[in-house]
């Protein structure tokens, strides 16, 4: 039982009980008034005592005035302070955030992803439909008379179905509790209808409509009867269980939220005090050995006693830091990479600031991708590097290496892409958010932050993608249940943002997603207009089957644009993050591989062998081929580029 608090109201069966004010007029029941018991007089001690003529005495006034113990009022009035005390910590958040918000400016549009205009055609279709309207309503007329017959047998003592597969409603208490249950059925069905009929539209822009269903599911979301604590069974009972201390908590990592953001809501995703880049997060033993305006090379140790003549360098995404691929000793790719007898070097990319603003594509190739190439080469002694680009440091590397065939500069031997992107013509929902309505409406939020993106707005655009997963789960964790956020590494990198330069980040949306350049020679980089089909080196693709971000179609559709290179494509589960960085140690999820690169991803399936695990291995077993013969293992110490400090060095630790 909670403990009580020091200061409480006054015990309510303390106080005289309070009259109600008589009514004037005559009294509308024929019965006599009851006997008042603090006004009653003994009867005298000569007289005879009389029956009682009911069979069962009253009950008495003082019972009625305090019908629970002193220990259920002390709940009740723990429960109460509890409720005021969530109720004023969530209004002085919310005050205090407006307060904060009072002095800047508006924002840029009331509608930034130009939703309105796409729902305005799909309803302008529909209206022109009516037929369709009336199937749709005797549709979901239908689907209700089903859950009305489905309630009515449950009602009558039919088993409740199973646990609900989706994990909004795993608790027990939505199927088990026919009120939930009816609550939770009676949502799907809604939903489902909403989503279906939007879907059904054919008389509009494919781009168009997809926005309009993108929204609407991003609606029905944000109503599922989880997300409200009057709604939520789970929450309900940790309110009860704890006599309203979780929702004194949750009020509590509300407020704290609320001051993370400045005014603005910025949803916990981990505990970030738990974790510390250099302490433990980004621990693999190495050296920065090489250090400029735009980037740090990090050496790693050897593990091996010799490694493989030709050196690793890995270029991640700048819209992230690095140290993915190095969160936790047992699932660090580098440390895993440097037991496999290879010379691990990584590009942390410097997180800009305005000085940056005007840094391009020609800028990253030239003083990131070449630069980094030539301070590899001379630190290791090698002709030659293999290189891996992730995401959209894959993008990046791949006009690289068209830029380099053109050049006859074979210093790249075999390159590596995770979950990156060439072809965008299929680049999933991130297409909805570059139109030129949202286009313009980013650069003048990047004009107004002095011409760099902040961190937290791509942050706020990958959640919406996934807005269950990554907004909505956490705010009935964190809020209705009061949990405390989770110590996960994994959700405190991806909270970790970057910023990104205005003239690289409204070319890469320009020219990949909204005009799709790279394939169709359209893209100008260092001077030349690129072209995939001239390269012609080993090329390793991986693409994950949930990706989000970079969708296994469109990275099928990228490989097989390296029309004369030799392409080999490996399928992950899971997603952006998961299905890269999956250690074999875990025994998690399972690849799919396939020699052949027919016409579609469809056709690579159906012929693709399914591998429980990792697909490391398989990887490691490629790049073994391709990385030459073993030379005793390079100390990052004594090369000829003098250490500068140990890794994972200083760019990664700036914070947005």
């Amino acid at each position: 039982m909670a403990r009580r608090p020091t200061a409480t109201p006054p015990e309510a069966s303390t106080a005289e009980p309070v009259k109600a004010p008589r009514r004037s007029g005559r009294p509308t029941s024929a019965k006599p008034p009851r006997p008042r018991a603090a006004k009653a007089a003994p009867p005298p001690p000569e007289a005879a005592p009389q029956p009682e003529p009911q069979p069962t005495p009253p009950p008495e006034p003082a019972a009625a005035a305090a019908p629970f113990g002193a220990e259920q009022r002390e709940m009740l009035e723990t429960l109460s302070l509890n409720l005021a005390k969530a109720a004023m910590t969530a209004q002085t958040a919310i005050a205090e955030a407006a307060l904060s918000q009072a002095d800047r400016p508006a924002a840029l549009s009331p509608d930034p992803f130009n939703v309105g205009p796409a729902m305005n055609s799909v309803m302008t279709s529909l209206a022109s439909r009516p037929d369709k309207l009336f199937a749709a309503q005797a549709d979901l007329f239908n689907r209700y008379m089903d859950l009305w017959a489905t309630t009515t047998r449950r009602a009558a003592g039919e088993e409740a179905a199973p646990p609900s597969k989706d994990k909004r409603f795993k608790d027990p208490a939505w199927s088990e509790n026919p009120m939930f249950d009816v609550m939770r059925q009676s949502y799907l069905v809604t939903a489902d209808w909403m989503n279906g009929l939007v879907s059904s539209v054919e008389d509009v822009d494919p781009r168009t409509k997809r926005r309009a269903e993108f929204f609407t599911k991003l609606l029905t979301d944000a109503f599922s009867p989880s997300n409200f604590l009057a709604s939520n069974p789970a929450a309900l009972k940790a309110l009860a269980e704890t006599n309203g201390e979780s929702l004194v908590r949750g009020m509590q990592n509300f407020a704290a939220d609320m001051e993370r953001g400045q005014g603005k809501l910025k949803i916990s995703q981990a505990d970030y005090g738990r974790f510390e880049v250099g302490v433990n997060v980004a621990t693999a033993p190495g050296q920065v050995v090489w250090r400029d305006d735009l980037f740090e090379l990090l050496q790693y140790d050897p593990a091996t006693p010799t490694q493989h003549e030709i050196p690793l360098l890995i270029f991640p995404p700048w819209i992230n830091k690095f140290y993915v691929l190095d969160l936790q000793p047992e699932n660090s790719m580098i440390r895993w990479l440097s037991a496999q007898g290879f010379t691990v070097f990584v590009c942390s990319w410097v997180n800009p600031d305005r000085d940056k603003a005007g840094y391009g594509f020609d800028d990253y190739l030239e003083k990131g991708i070449y630069r980094a190439v030539e301070k590899v080469l001379e630190q290791s002694g090698s002709k030659h590097v293999n290189t891996v680009g992730y995401c959209i440091g894959g993008t990046l590397m791949g006009a690289a290496l068209a830029h380099m065939a053109a050049h006859k500069d074979d210093r790249v031997s075999a390159t590596t892409f995770f979950a990156a992107q060439h072809d965008f013509a299929e680049a999933g929902d991130l297409l909805l958010f570059t139109d030129d309505h949202w286009l313009n409406e980013i650069e003048q939020q990047m004009d107004a932050a002095g011409g760099v993106l902040p961190g937290a707005a791509m942050a706020e655009t990958f959640n919406a993608l996934r807005a269950n997963d990554l907004i909505w789960s956490f705010f009935v964790s964190n809020y209705l249940m009061g949990k405390a956020p989770p110590a996960f590494d994994l959700l405190f990198w991806n909270a970790d943002q970057t910023r990104m330069p205005k003239a690289l980040h409204m070319s890469y949306l320009r020219s990949m997603y909204g005009q799709n350049a790279l394939t169709s020679g359209d893209f100008e980089i260092g001077g030349l207009n690129i072209d995939l089909s001239k390269v012609t080196i080993p090329l390793y693709f991986q693409a994950s089957r949930e990706d989000h971000i970079a969708p296994m179609n469109s990275v099928y559709r990228s490989a097989r644009a390296f029309t004369n290179a030799d392409v080999t494509l490996t399928l992950a589960g899971s997603g952006h993050i998961a299905g890269v960085v999956n250690p074999p140690s875990a025994n998690k999820y399972q690849h799919w591989t396939n020699p052949a690169l027919p016409a579609t991803l469809g056709e690579w399936q159906a012929a693709a062998e399914e591998h429980p695990g990792s697909w490391w291995n398989h990887w490691a077993g490629w790049l073994h081929e391709r990385s030459g013969a073993q030379v005793p293992a390079r100390d990052p110490k004594a090369g000829p580029l003098p250490p500068l400090e140990p890794a994972p060095g200083s760019y990664v630790k700036v914070k947005s």
